[in-house]
């Protein structure tokens, strides 16, 4: 499915040239669609992720647009040594981040019978720890120069109370806790925090859940009766990480057409 506005109509933000951006979980889907945006718009664009087959292609893609040489680091966001050497290594090499996206996360449906407690310390590292110790990482660089933005990636599923997603839910509403609480502790040092609520997306992933009959109710679902793409939410990121956002910060914005 194209996204219906075409790219000489979209929004440009001249703050965003330029920025040291890292995003994880971007090599496909939602993900994807961030890293598309702020490499349009002429970013420093770094993004995590494990899939290296999607994420190959997507800097494949990407190689002719406007960039300062898109990277993709294979990191594991589950391990915490692994987020803390990723990033270091690439402070290091090009710079202090000015903006992260936290993106990653996992919707795989479950059973309330099915959780023991590997498996819910393996849902929350996937879907909420990573965000923290990202977040921590960066932080120091942003302090130094005295702003920065963070943009964590909520999810409607737990505003909905969605059936067989408990610990996905359980996360994604602890983002917006964490969300409030890192604004209001950064905000003296300039950095903004906010959260993006996206709506459901149309992606690849997503179709596995949902046939044609089912996306069908979910548009009928929403007020507005389009069919959101990975684009609909990278255009909030980009207003949210520039400058013209100056003063957001501590809230999360929906993107669900809606669906509510």
């Amino acid at each position: 499915m194209d996204y219906p506005i075409p790219p000489e109509r979209r929004a440009l933000y001249p703050s965003l040239s330029g920025r040291r951006v890292l995003v994880t979980g971007g090599g496909s889907g939602i993900g994807a669609g961030i890293v598309e945006g702020f490499v349009r718009q002429g970013a420093d664009v770094t993004f995590f992720d494990i899939s290296d087959q999607a994420s190959n292609s997507l800097v494949e893609r990407l190689s002719n647009a406007r960039d300062n040489g898109l990277r993709y680091r294979h990191v594991d966001l589950t391990e915490v040594p692994a987020i803390k050497s990723a990033i270091a290594g690439e402070i290091e090499e090009r710079g202090p981040f000015d903006i992260l996206v936290n993106n990653a996360a996992n919707d795989d449906r479950h059973t309330l019978e099915q959780v023991d407690e590997a498996y819910w310390n393996d849902r929350f590292n996937v879907n909420l720890k990573h965000q923290f110790f990202c977040s921590q990482a960066v932080i120091p660089g942003m302090r130094e120069r005295g702003q920065g933005v963070i943009v964590n990636l909520g999810s409607i599923s737990w505003h909905l109370g969605i059936t067989d997603l408990a610990l996905y839910q359980t996360a994604k509403a602890a983002i917006e806790g964490l969300t409030r609480a890192l604004a209001r502790e950064l905000g003296p040092d300039g950095i903004r925090v906010t959260c993006v609520v996206p709506g459901n997306v149309r992606t690849p992933r997503q179709l596995k859940w949902y046939t044609p009959q089912g996306e069908a109710e979910i548009v009928e679902a929403q007020s507005l009766k389009g069919r959101l793409l990975p684009e609909d939410i990278a255009a909030m990121v980009m207003f949210l990480a520039s400058d013209d956002a100056r003063l957001v910060t501590g809230h999360e914005y929906f993107i669900d057409a809606g669906w509510r």
